[in-house]
């Protein structure tokens, strides 16, 4: 088990959205402000970790037949608790972010790794597994939230940073930080085909960086 190299896959080299392209429908339905995006991140790293570490706990006694159904069952269990925590006490999440928490039930990336790496490894790599694409998860979902947020808004922190009365940290109604001019932003940016685009300018920088990275270590190789 090796943290760095699996930190790495998850951030960069595996990233689930920006290489794998995996759960592309809540990114780009609810990246349009800074809140949503942390909170859609914890969410998924919660279920990615908890129904990791359950499969991998698991796997001896789930017959092969069934492996799916019981992924899923599992999966939505965890997604159900942090349903109904969201609802409990931070109910501004789960307003904005509505139908999309129900639907992590069948978020291609949990049931992918459960599938390639919780079925097949012991707790601890699946846990780490977990947590790295989760927070690779999260830091995209992130990034893509603050540039959308910002060009179709022109704001930073939407939801999450109150400056009516001061600065403050809400968790939901605060405008954020006005940084341009109302009625400079471009608000094509925060509609469908804003995050469509904005997404592939995200994944089209990624491959360039990875193909420039790979020659650069071919390079390096040749002169060996």
């Amino acid at each position: 088990m090796n943290f760095g190299k699996q930190f790495k896959e998850g951030l960069l080299t595996n990233n689930p959205v920006l290489v794998q392209l995996l759960g592309l429908c809540s990114v780009l339905a609810i990246s349009t402000s800074l809140f949503n995006g942390i909170g859609m991140g914890v969410c998924v790293t919660l279920v990615l970790i908890g129904a990791n570490v359950v499969i991998s706990a698991l796997r001896k006694v789930i017959p092969d037949k069934i492996r799916i159904a019981a992924f899923i069952v599992i999966i939505a269990g965890f997604v159900t608790v942090i349903d109904l925590l969201l609802k409990a006490y931070v109910p501004a999440l789960s307003n904005s972010l509505g139908v999309f928490i129900p639907l992590i039930v069948v978020n291609c990336i949990i049931l992918a790794r459960a599938e390639s790496v919780a079925y097949k490894q012991g707790i601890g790599p699946s846990f780490i597994d977990g947590l790295c694409q989760g927070i690779g998860y999260t830091i995209t979902l992130v990034i893509l939230c603050i540039v959308r947020e910002f060009l179709g808004y022109g704001t930073f922190g939407g939801g999450l940073i109150d400056v009516s009365n001061g600065f403050r940290i809400v968790l939901g109604g605060a405008d954020g930080i006005r940084i341009l001019p109302e009625g400079v932003a471009a608000s094509l940016v925060t509609m469908p085909c804003g995050g469509f685009i904005t997404l592939g300018i995200m994944i089209a920088v990624m491959n360039w960086a990875m193909k420039k990275a790979a020659d650069k270590s071919a390079k390096k190789e040749e002169t060996k």
